[in-house]
């Protein structure tokens, strides 16, 4: 689904201009937030298709960000992405268990990104 809107969300400006460079090349809108509050902001005043989430960050974890938004009827359909350096087995569990649809660890392969991404779109399309 090109010309997704995507919202993308990492405190790292360097990590979310890749980030951001990759899923332009993917033929995808591109939304940004350098924070869990801007994140949950953006979220629900943009509507985007999809939100790509890191777990560390300012003012709300992604856990946080994705609980709200996930139990929230309106946001609920939204698909989530962590993306997040956190590797540990719990840490992937918190996400799934928060709602995330996907859980992918940094460094990330552009291919393997943007592969996690036309999937989770093609599944809430249908």
């Amino acid at each position: 689904m090109a010309n997704a809107r995507i919202l993308a969300v990492d405190d790292s400006p360097t990590i979310l201009e890749m980030i951001k460079a990759i899923l332009l090349s993917g033929g995808y809108e591109v939304i940004t937030a350098a924070d869990g509050a801007e994140a949950l902001e953006k979220a629900r005043s943009e509507m985007p298709d999809l939100i790509l989430l890191d777990v560390m960050l300012p003012k709300l974890d992604g856990y946080r960000v994705c609980r709200l938004l996930k139990f929230d009827q309106k946001y609920k359909a939204i698909p989530i992405i962590m993306l997040t350096a956190k590797t540990e087995e719990q840490a992937m569990a918190t996400g799934i268990r928060t709602g995330a649809n996907q859980y992918l660890t940094k460094p990330i392969e552009p291919e393997r990104l943007l592969a996690a991404v036309a999937e989770e779109l093609q599944k809430a399309q249908s």
